[in-house]
């Protein structure tokens, strides 16, 4: 248990510093914002009750809007990400079901499943991020090119990192 627990603090931290000084400073004309901090809600185990995914959801988006001056919109993305993430376990069940005390990894089960995962959460917290950032409707296609082209990257980014953390 106290393994797991370092095992996530130390992710949250890589992930976070990360996201600080690497990847916000990434734009690519404005279109292009990679966002890899929530591959730590990617990452968390899958019987987690969902009020902890819910408090650990809010405290990382908290944390990534003190750190980007963006008031409540990363905690909004990020809370409705961790809110839908059961549903999209659900969804993207393998045939036999998740193993007990196992990870949502693409070691654990395979890069199209990972992907498939990613996918659907990510866009989910890209819609709700960009939408609350422009807060109107004129732009929308504007909005929904920068959710395609940044969902991209950050899936790209995503699926780099877990090669990495699985030292493939």
């Amino acid at each position: 248990m106290i393994n797991r627990i370092l095992r996530f603090g130390l992710i949250f931290i890589l992930l976070f510093l990360l996201q600080v000084l690497l990847f916000n400073n990434i734009k690519f004309s404005g279109y292009v914002n990679p966002f890899v901090y929530i591959m730590f809600i990617l990452l968390l185990p899958v019987e987690m009750p969902s009020w902890l995914l819910l408090i650990l959801s809010f405290f990382t988006g908290l944390t990534m809007d003190f750190f980007s001056g963006t008031p409540g919109m990363h905690t909004s993305a990020t809370v409705l990400a961790g809110f839908m993430r059961p549903y999209v376990l659900r969804f993207t069940s393998p045939r036999d079901g998740y193993e007990p005390g196992s990870d949502p990894s693409m070691l654990a089960y395979s890069f199209r499943w990972f992907l498939i995962y990613a996918s659907i959460i990510v866009v989910i917290h890209h819609l709700a991020l960009f939408y609350l950032e422009v807060f109107r409707f004129t732009d929308f296609f504007k909005t929904l090119l920068r959710i395609i082209l940044s969902s991209l990257f950050s899936i790209s980014f995503i699926i780099l990192l877990e090669y990495i953390r699985k030292g493939k």
